[in-house]
């Protein structure tokens, strides 16, 4: 061929088309090296290559990038030059916020400890993922790519387009490196990570930036994770190597097939083979993929799980597991769902050199409380963000996996364009979780059908979306050292004046409840656990309402009750929380005392609604309480007095420990799915409106399928 005359042109076709994680690293090296381009130059280096590399079957990729690149949203890479980005994982969702981040201008490096793309799981992709992926290029690194009615792709074809893209954008890879932690800043040093070796370059690299898409190996300190669990599903998923051969390219995929759709398929499985499965998908890709999600009992009759437990981590524990009566299950299913058109099944082999089949539990899924958070250690702020299944964990069979992932990669760069933007950092994480209430509820049918316009903007993805529906008070922010530091970030009036504040508020609780028995104030927090404090408060100021002589300091639940009972019918003050909690909280919310120590004191020493300086303070507490204690509904000073009952169970619900959705209100521990009672959290839940009713992601589409006639397959 003419064109391999040309060493450059060569040495781009093998980048092109490698086929694994280190040929396509080694051959763009070489390619770099050849054409005298420094990757480090990550401004000017896709340029200078584009420049460098006059070759005909580069232009059209070249076309595609600079089309992208020429979007508004990224200001000519300028939006973000300044800032740092570490991206932990060099999965599908890592790489493709690495290509958007790198688009904004930011320098982006990538850390995976894993050397080797070997995942051959097939993953199912929406219509706007398809056209994403072509925009980017993939048909010309993967030919095959959704030809013809084709709309899946194996995980490690995917990261192999995506590190291909990320690479031609002056992302730095950096693969056989493990990251340890995130060390905070010294000196003139700031946000680094430690990693493994040390002796590794990317331990020098300081960013202001930090997105996790390590999937849930690593989760960073602040965020909170929450465990999603439902009817026992115990799902399987098995590949076949696939030798493209005339007789296998006519066995039918199975983009879904589900028992309630087609019992008769499913009990002609049964009968004949043994194997009682709920649902089955088979798809063909780089290998033949199947999963599928198998009924226990069947399990159990043919020996793939050894001995039943109520437990689903000893159910599913590899010692439980027999392996080959693991593969003879999933080859009997795969080869009975083809009706035996599949010739010579033979398992691929994992990363390992092992058949690739395994078994996992479908039941539990894991997702975050909040997408993003900002801390502060020296002067210096680190964003800091989730992706991928390290922000939730798909439930496979839903097909959801790919396509909620890249919109939360879009989602997080757009976040990140505001940072680089010096965008306020309680409204751009506020801003987030407004996006971040929507992804569990996207589907293929309600996202915007204009795929043509999509960018980093949610608003060209989202249908009506409301970038403020969560406030900047219920997000959590910049974790500063101690209660003082925080409220200077909301005061104007100085640090001096909130910490007058604070000891006038004590000292006024001191001064009104000496003298009392068993009452010795020391504190805002614990000292008032046994009730005995508040008791004292209100006997001091109407004698008639309270017999202190009455009192047991031991019995906390029945003093705290009658000082919450007494506030609240005689001037009208909502407890902030139950008075059995008094008791069996191990440690009493400092926060929360304030807010209502400070409304007593205005109430018994006769203030009206707090104005000026005490009104900012009051304020202030609230503001704090419902940033770090209650990321749900805002609570304004106007609130505090209110009083409501709850959706669920119709109980007195107290403002500080409310939520809300759909227009409802509600204890945050009532918040729990219809169906299996697991509890459920803002943007991770489905809401039937004319049922009333709201379920977790794994309930909801079981339900929507028993009152919609019509096929709605499980796909992958």
């Amino acid at each position: 061929m003419a064109d391999s005359v040309n060493p450059s042109h060569a040495l781009f076709d093998s980048f092109v088309q490698a086929q694994t994680c280190k040929e396509t690293q080694q051959n763009f090296i070489e390619l770099c090296r050849h054409l005298k381009v420094e990757p480090r130059d990550y401004k000017h280096f896709y340029s200078k290559l584009k420049d460098r590399l006059n070759y005909w079957k580069a232009k059209d990729l070249w076309q595609k990038i600079d089309k992208r690149a020429a979007h508004p949203d990224y200001e000519q890479g300028q939006a973000c030059h300044q800032n740092k980005c570490l991206v932990l994982g060099a999965g599908p969702c890592g790489l493709r916020t690495a290509i958007e981040l790198a688009l904004l201008g930011t320098q982006v490096a990538v850390l995976d400890k894993r050397v080797s793309f070997s995942r051959n799981n097939v993953l199912h992709l929406w219509p706007y993922t398809i056209r994403d992926l072509l925009n980017l290029g993939a048909k010309k690194f993967y030919g095959r790519f959704c030809s013809g009615s084709i709309h899946h792709i194996s995980i490690r074809q995917l990261q192999l387009i995506l590190l291909k893209v990320a690479l031609i954008l002056g992302v730095e890879v950096h693969t056989g490196v493990t990251f340890e932690g995130l060390l905070e800043p010294s000196g003139s040093t700031g946000w680094r990570a430690q990693v493994s070796p040390g002796s590794h370059r990317a331990a020098a690299f300081e960013f202001d930036v930090f997105i996790s898409a390590g999937g849930g190996r690593y989760v960073p300190d602040g965020f909170k994770i929450k465990e999603l669990r439902g009817k026992l599903a115990i799902g399987i998923t098995a590949n076949f190597v696939n030798r493209r051969t005339k007789q296998e390219a006519q066995v039918q995929e199975i983009s879904g097939v589900a028992r309630i759709y087609n019992q008769k398929f499913f009990q002609a499985l049964h009968s004949e083979i043994g194997v009682d499965l709920e649902n089955i998908v088979y798809y063909k890709d780089d290998t033949h993929y199947f999963v599928m999600t198998a009924k226990k009992g069947s399990l159990l009759k043919k020996g793939v799980i050894k001995q039943d437990f109520p437990d689903v981590n000893q159910l599913l524990a590899p010692a439980n597991v027999n392996q080959k009566a693991l593969e003879e299950y999933a080859y009997d299913a795969a080869d009975f769902s083809t009706d035996h058109m599949l010739p010579d099944l033979e398992f691929a082999r994992d990363h390992a050199g092992r058949p690739d089949v395994a078994m996992f539990d479908f039941t539990c899924m894991h997702r975050a409380e909040n997408a993003s958070l900002v801390k502060e250690r020296k002067g210096k702020r680190l964003l800091i963000a989730l992706v991928g299944d390290s922000l939730v964990e798909p439930f496979w069979p839903l097909g959801t996996g790919i396509a909620r992932g890249f919109l939360a990669a879009f989602d997080t760069a757009w976040m990140v364009r505001n940072w680089g933007k010096g965008g306020l950092p309680l409204e751009l994480l506020a801003e987030r979780e407004s996006m971040y209430q929507l992804l569990s509820q996207t589907t293929p049918e309600n996202i915007s059908k204009n795929y043509a316009s999509y960018s980093i903007n949610p608003s060209t993805r989202y249908p009506n979306i409301s970038m403020s529906s969560i406030k900047p008070t219920q997000v959590k922010h910049t974790v500063l050292d101690g209660l003082l530091k925080s409220l200077l970030l909301l005061h104007a009036n100085g640090s001096a004046e909130s910490l007058r504040r604070l000891e006038d508020l004590l000292s006024w609780c001191q001064k009104n409840t000496a003298g009392y028995k068993h009452v010795k104030v020391k504190d805002l927090s614990e000292s008032w656990r046994s009730g005995m404090a508040l008791c004292a408060l209100i006997h001091n100021f109407r004698p008639e309402l309270i017999n202190l002589s009455s009192l047991d300091e031991y019995n906390i639940t029945r003093n705290n009750k009658l000082a919450f009972d007494l506030m609240e019918r005689e001037f009208g003050i909502t407890p902030v929380m139950r008075a059995s909690e008094m008791i069996t909280c191990e440690k009493i919310d400092q926060l929360s005392m304030v807010v209502y120590l400070t409304q007593i004191r205005n109430a018994l020493t006769e203030k009206d609604t707090p104005a000026g300086n005490e009104g900012l303070f009051l304020e202030a507490c609230i503001t704090l309480k419902s940033i770090f204690n209650n990321p749900v509904v805002p609570v304004s000073s106007s609130e505090v007095g209110g009083s409501e009952l709850c959706y669920f169970c119709n109980k007195h619900l107290y403002v500080l420990e409310r939520g809300s959705a759909e227009g409802k209100f509600f204890h945050r521990s009532c918040f729990n799915c219809y169906q299996c009672g697991s509890t459920l959290r803002q943007g991770g839940y489905a809401f039937l409106s004319d049922m009333g009713r709201f379920y977790c992601e794994l309930h909801s589409a079981a339900e929507e399928e028993e009152r919609d006639e019509g096929h709605i397959g499980s796909q992958v």
